[in-house]
């Protein structure tokens, strides 16, 4: 994995040139040069909002019922107002994650060579240079096996280490104080008033001590001033009240920068290291030389992008820093699954009102698309946590606005348990964005096949959905299938009868919105296959394969694309951002090119018309979701035109992936980690795909990518895969084996079946021949 780096030779002047670094809770984006380094710090629960009572006017099933004979009827004017009527409560303290605080420290000296970069190999950010002849060195980590971040600044001159170090605050409420020699303590409020009222939110105590070898260190106007050290070693630490049930977490932060000061920096880095490597080296990955490995990244970029050759370690470089920024953001133990910024928060997405939430419409599940194939499984579980919490907070959602049982969520939450619909029915009605959400506990369990897990986790959580489903949905009266509604096909809109001329003619809300049905679709029969493999909820079982058998099949409009809704409406926003209706095709597995020839056909005619449009939406998560679409179709050659135009159009120079100034009302180019986690993805679908019910081998490798070689890539069904390849041809595929079972295995229009057993380990060359 040489060549895994960030590298530049310029300072970073601002936070999108800045180097991101995380321990799965706190997170940093160290920016600055030679005279100036800045911390932009967070901190995953550092959360305006507060739990609240949602009120809801509705009375369930019998409104329910007033809004479904409106829109059965084709009244869909009379629907909709129906709809806003119950299914539109106000906005209350919903709140956002925010910005801690920002540490700074300045330096008198001047000098020369300057040089940083993040080496994903060891998750240090490094800065170095020259001052008059001698070596300067920074380098800076977050720690997650102390659950700190620290740094050390080093002079090859002795006594040439001399710095002023400051803390500012982020949000309204932030104070300081110096308490002794080096060290200062804060305390802080998530409070904003976009997303709240300005009085509720998390609160943080933490500390930053300054420990120096040689030299003296000094307080002065709340700064720690550092003169004539050979050596200094900066530690933060941070604590909030978040879900703590008494006061014990106000002396957490100094708790750990007590057992950092006695454990020292040098061991604090080695188990740093080793912590991040056990699951960082899990997979590694050459697409192909490169000579340009030594080059700053931005450079690189626009290299890429003016044709001057490929730069295939480019792309490899991506998908480790995808990884890299999983772990950095989300690991095990975390309290917090990673919101729409990941767990870097720049303030931008705060000041609008796209906040920084858990989007169910497709944000918060891209960000977690690679974890299983990346082989970071266990980053995976905040995430399914936090599912399980959702479950318990939408019971009430689902009562209280209608009248059902089970439970449900909508198009995004927070960390205050919200699942009710969003404040307007145009995007906010997303019935199945909970239930989407859900889908990675299947996800987990397949790739993992841990029954205790499906059995204490998976199956209770997407059962009580199940119930929630089987309890709302309705007979369609003209067709007798088995419809949701009224609800979104996420935050696109359409016309009835192709009606283009009439403004008032468009619309967002219907009934049987083709995601929904594919979503519930995958969620009934999970469900059975679950309860037979568990023996158990007989009834159950009965009632899905009646329920099954009465759902809207997959439908291809006139233009041969597939549909997304029930009926083949016009098209409001032909070059809408979201491509909900072929969840199906990715990341689902309904519509597959060998299985359903006919919708692979018609999902491609849908990118295709996307993409055709002028207009179409320039935005991270369409581009990355477009890649891997493209990908299952096995078509690497536009898959890799996509990741191109992700990495080199919509990448800040720190490879932050972002949305574009004027897309959904954001006011400048906004940094949404969901395109690095989906891009990421998406060369992973590239280069193995599991979902068909076989291990499929290069399904979409593009000619940019001829040689190369890949390994520890997971599998549905708890295998790993390494594979080597030349001039666009599989030399050797390598499959380890954790459970015992019989698996498919295609490479092109080869197909074998091989009997696993666990703790084996099958060579195969590129005619599927056993070595």
């Amino acid at each position: 994995m040489s060549g895994m780096k960030l590298k530049y030779s310029r300072p970073a002047t601002s936070w999108s040139q800045g180097l991101p670094i995380g321990n799965g809770r706190i997170g940093a984006v160290v920016q600055g040069g030679i005279e100036r380094e800045k911390w932009s710090l967070t901190e995953v629960t550092y959360w305006s909002g507060q739990s609240e009572k949602i009120d809801s006017s509705s009375q369930g099933k019998a409104d329910l019922k007033r809004m479904r004979d409106a829109f059965f009827s084709g009244d869909y004017r009379q629907g909709k107002q129906l709809a806003q009527q119950v299914l539109q409560p106000a906005k209350i303290n919903f709140g956002t994650n925010l910005s801690l605080c920002d540490l700074t420290l300045r330096f008198d000296s001047q000098g020369d060579q300057f040089r940083r970069e993040l080496d994903l190999e060891d998750a240090i950010v490094h800065h170095s240079y020259q001052v008059n002849g001698m070596s300067y060195t920074r380098e800076i980590l977050a720690s997650h096996a102390d659950g700190i971040v620290a740094s050390r600044l080093r002079s090859e001159q002795p006594g040439g280490v001399s710095f002023v170090l400051a803390l500012q605050g982020r949000t309204p409420s932030f104070t300081t104080s110096v308490t002794e020699e080096g060290t200062i303590l804060f305390a802080g409020q998530a409070t904003e008033s976009m997303h709240s009222d300005g009085s509720c939110g998390v609160y943080s105590r933490g500390a930053v001590k300054v420990v120096a070898k040689g030299g003296t260190v000094a307080e002065e106007a709340g700064a720690i001033i550092v003169n004539d050290a050979d050596e200094a070693f900066i530690y933060f630490a941070v604590a909030t009240d978040f879900e703590q049930s008494d006061e014990g977490w106000k002396q957490e932060s100094i708790k750990q920068l007590d057992q950092a000061l006695s454990k020292g920096y040098e061991l604090i880095r080695a188990d740093h290291i080793a912590d991040y490597r056990k699951l960082y080296a899990r997979v590694s990955l050459e697409l192909g030389s490169s000579d340009r490995s030594e080059i700053s990244v931005e450079e690189r970029i626009r290299l890429l992008m003016e044709e001057q050759g490929d730069d295939p370690q480019l792309f490899a470089l991506f998908y480790q820093y995808g990884r890299y920024l999983m772990i950095a953001g989300s690991r095990e133990d975390s309290p917090l699954p990673m919101n729409l910024q990941g767990l870097w928060n720049d303030g931008e997405a705060n000041r609008m009102q796209w906040s920084c939430d858990y989007h169910l419409d497709v944000n918060t599940q891209m960000n977690y698309f690679p974890t299983e194939t990346g082989n970071l499984a266990e980053c995976h579980v905040p995430l399914m946590t936090f599912i399980e919490q959702l479950a318990i907070a939408g019971r009430s959602a689902a009562s209280q606005f209608y009248g059902c049982e089970g439970w449900v969520a909508h198009v995004f939450t927070n960390v205050w348990g919200f699942a009710s619909p969003g404040w307007e029915t145009s995007w906010g009605l997303n019935v199945t964005g909970g239930l989407w959400i859900a889908t990675h506990l299947r996800e987990h369990y397949e790739f993992s096949l841990d029954q205790s897990f499906l059995r204490e986790t998976a199956y209770p959580v997407l059962k009580e959905a199940t119930a929630f489903f089987l309890d709302y949905m309705t007979i369609h009266p003209q067709y007798g299938w088995l419809v949701t509604g009224p609800s979104n096909s996420p935050e696109n809109s359409f016309y009835l009868n192709n009606d283009q001329e009439n403004a008032d003619n468009e619309y967002q809300l219907s009934m049987g919105s083709t995601m929904d049905q594919m979503l519930v679709r995958d969620l009934f029969e999970f469900c059975l296959a679950s309860a037979e493999a568990l023996d158990t909820d007989q009834e159950l079982q009965v009632k899905l394969k009646h329920s099954i058998a009465l759902l809207p099949p997959l439908q291809i409009g006139k233009r041969g694309q597939l549909q997304e809704w029930l009926e083949d409406y016009g098209e409001a926003q032909p070059d809408h951002r979201h491509l909900s209706h072929l969840f199906g095709l990715y990341p689902g597995n309904q519509i597959t090119p060998h299985g359903t020839p006919e919708l692979s056909v018609a999902a491609r005619m849908t990118l295709d018309n996307r993409m055709g449009r002028a207009e179409l939406e320039d935005v991270e998560f369409t581009l990355a979701m477009i890649a891997a679409s493209f990908a299952r179709l096995r078509d690497g050659a536009n898959a890799h035109k996509q990741l191109k135009y992700l990495i080199g159009r919509l990448c800040f120079d720190n490879l932050f992936t972002y949305s574009k100034a004027g897309i959904a009302g954001a006011e400048t180019n906004i940094f949404v980690a969901d395109g690095n986690f989906g891009g990421t993805a998406a060369v992973g679908e590239m280069l193995l795909q599991s979902h068909a019910g076989e291990i499929d081998l290069l399904p979409a490798l593009p000619v940019e990518w001829k040689t190369g070689n890949v390994s520890g890539l997971r599998v549905k069904g708890n295998a790993e895969v390494d594979m080597v390849w030349e001039n666009g041809v599989l030399i050797e595929a390598t499959i380890k084996a954790f459970v015992a079972r019989r698996a498919a295995l295609r490479y092109g229009s080869l197909t074998v079946h091989l009997d696993l057993e666990p703790g084996y380990i099958y060579k195969l060359d590129g005619q599927l021949r056993t070595l």
